[in-house]
Formats: C-alpha cells, structure tokens, sequence
C-alpha cells in the first residue's frame, strides 16, 4: 500500500510528521538536524522528532529554533573564569551549585554547555571552570570523552582587577 503525501497529493509519501503523524513526502518534509538541541539541559518532546510538516513547523518548531540560537548567540558573551584563576575570582560569590556536564567531544563544547546553561538560568559568568579527557580503549579502538565542571555566578565586571598583570588567563 503506498502512502499519499498530505501536502502534495503525491504517492511517493515514505515519511512522517513527528507531531500530527501525518504521511510526507520528502521534499514536503521540513528537517531538523538529529541532536540539534543538544545544549539544552531537558529537550522538550516536540523538539525530539527530526520531521516536521510545514504546518507544524512554521507553528511549533520555527519559534524554538530562532530563540534557541539567540541563546546561544547571548551564552557565547558568558564570562568564564578557569580553576587555576583563583586571585581573579576571589571576590565573587560561589552560591550556586556546580553544573556538570558529561559526554562532550572536546573542551570547547564543555564550555558552551555550562555556559549556554547558566546563561538559561540567568547568570552572566562561569568560575571554577574545569573541563577533563576520558579515554576508553578496545583493542585498537580509541574513544575520547570529555566531561566538565563549572559554578554559575553573578559577575560584577567593575570589581574585576584591572590590572592585567595579575590575570592568569585573561578573557
């Protein structure tokens, strides 16, 4: 039995929205690359499909992409301060408890995760930041993990030192 393409009226329907289930053809069908979201602490259950009809993607996923990359556009500006940069950070309150997140492919990703994560729950900055390599081998196969750490703040840029010679790694 072929399926008809709701869109188009074509025969040729072999795919399917992930909301209303409705049968697509593939040039009727609005794609979201797999793990597109993947910043995000809790993916909603309508952002988990990689299908979409346009009229559940102009209703329901447009809206979600855009603010999405705003986000990270604004994570992107997170101050971020390392372990080692103790005499920078030393008075900024660590009231917050650590994020932590895992399963990452290099120390830049790390970062964007904890970043993008404290800027969603409203902080300006990062301190205490510390990313670590974890390495599973078998046999000749070599897998490279990365997991991290970091304490979400509130960042007074003007009681920052100003003396540069003083930062360890400065931003």
């Amino acid at each position: 039995m072929q399926l008809i393409c709701s869109s188009c009226d074509k025969p040729k329907a072999k795919l399917e929205c992930g909301l209303c289930h409705c049968a697509l053809c593939k040039s009727c069908t609005q794609f979201v690359e797999e793990g597109f979201f993947s910043f995000l602490a809790v993916v909603p259950e309508d952002l988990t499909h990689t299908a979409f009809c346009m009229t559940c993607y102009q209703t329901k996923v447009v809206n979600e992409i855009e603010a999405y990359e705003a986000d990270m556009e604004k994570a992107k500006d997170i101050i971020v301060f390392e372990k080692d940069q103790g005499k920078e950070t030393r008075g900024i309150k660590r009231l917050e408890d650590p994020l932590v997140v895992t399963d990452c492919l290099d120390s830049k990703e790390v970062m964007m995760k904890i970043a993008f994560r404290a800027f969603k729950a409203g902080f300006n900055g990062i301190v205490s930041f510390e990313a670590n390599a974890t390495r599973e081998r078998n046999g000749s196969y070599h897998k490279v993990t990365w997991r991290g750490s970091a304490i979400p703040a509130h960042i007074d840029v003007s009681k920052l030192p100003k003396d540069k010679s003083l930062w360890h790694n400065p931003n």
